[in-house]
């Protein structure tokens, strides 16, 4: 769903870029006030994660593929606002290093990933999760919300070609939901699956708690605490801090290993939005990159083997992107404050 150059018009995409601009300062100010330090190392994590998993082009019906974006997942585990940073920071890099979306439609693609994909799905998420207290019900939860934020997404991109003339609105829209409608699915499933994974390591980062890590339906009573409840909660706490470094580690391991050994083998056909523009007809308004990227097409220079040159690239974007959004988390979270290791606001 990366909007190339060309396929906006001059002021769509300056009406979307302010918005853009807008959604993402508003997203730093809250994660200013509201992200612990302690999930500082899952932001840049999160972020390389969901780099290395675009990467991987999956099969839809009519030969046409799709990749996560990614937005409901980093939602559900550290909040909308860490959610639209961490979507925003992979755009900025495959824009700039990879040639992965236009310079002149980033704002475009920010606000429809990182704003409508990421806020627009947490919304979906927080209604459907209070109708069920268990961890169960909050991870299928997460994976419908992400359906409905790749489908939400979709139709934001259909309204930016129409409103620029690329497509007539009545086509786009149904071309544009329609595939995404299905790639919705693999989005939803993957959310589900890593979400899944998480609780079962780390059940405090999806919501749970530390009753559910053998059981997902497990729930907490209602009653008083017991009088050992803050010591208990104070050990559980130190470590949860000790066991932040191996997570953070073993994560990037698999980022890196999904880029390296996995994304050669991505599906080579045309994501949602290519085929519809080759269904309707417009995909030569697409025009060459407003700025050369010194990785274009995720290939690296240099590196005479096709495969090769795509993991090297993976591997390259997946060190840049967590190295952006840490150094983002960093920023926004001063050392003083008091790490916290309870859901996201």
């Amino acid at each position: 769903m990366h909007i190339p150059d060309g396929f906006v018009d001059p002021a769509t995409a300056t009406v979307t870029g302010v918005l853009a601009a807008a959604g993402l300062a508003g997203a730093v100010r809250h994660a200013q006030r509201h992200l612990p330090p302690a999930r500082v190392p899952l932001l840049g994590l999160s972020a390389a994660f969901v780099f290395a998993a675009q990467m991987l082009n999956f099969p839809v019906l009519g030969g046409t593929s799709g990749h996560l974006i990614g937005g409901v997942l980093t939602a559900a585990l550290l909040g909308p606002s860490a959610a639209v940073i961490v979507i925003s920071a992979v755009l900025i890099v495959q824009c700039f290093l990879f040639a992965d979306g236009g310079v002149t439609a980033l704002g475009a693609n920010i606000f429809n990933m990182a704003l409508v994909g990421a806020a627009s799905g947490w919304a979906v998420f927080e209604l459907l999760r209070r109708l069920a207290p268990s961890l169960t019900w909050r991870v299928v939860s997460a994976g419908v919300a992400a359906w409905a934020s790749t489908v939400l997404a979709s139709i934001a991109c259909a309204g930016e070609l129409a409103a620029s003339g690329t497509a007539a609105w009545s086509a786009v829209l149904g071309a544009m939901a329609g595939v995404h409608v299905l790639i919705g699915v693999g989005e939803g499933l993957i959310t589900a699956l890593v979400l899944a994974a998480i609780a079962k390591v780390r059940p405090e980062l999806v919501g749970g708690t530390a009753l559910q890590q053998r059981g997902f339906d497990v729930v907490m009573p209602t009653g008083a605490p017991s009088a050992g409840a803050g010591a208990v909660a104070h050990a559980a706490s130190a470590g949860n801090r000790e066991s932040a470094k191996s997570l953070v580690l073993y994560g990037l391991l698999i980022s890196a290993g999904l880029a390296l050994f996995v994304a050669p083998f991505a599906s080579p056909w045309p994501d949602g939005l290519d085929r519809t523009a080759q269904t309707l007809g417009f995909e030569d308004k697409a025009r060459e990159p407003a700025m050369p990227a010194p990785i274009p097409d995720y290939r690296m220079p240099g590196i005479p083997s096709e495969g090769l040159a795509t993991a090297v690239a993976g591997v390259a974007g997946t060190a840049a992107v967590f190295a952006l959004a840490w150094m983002a988390a960093r920023a926004l979270a001063p050392r003083g404050r008091v790490a916290s290791s309870g859901a996201p606001r």
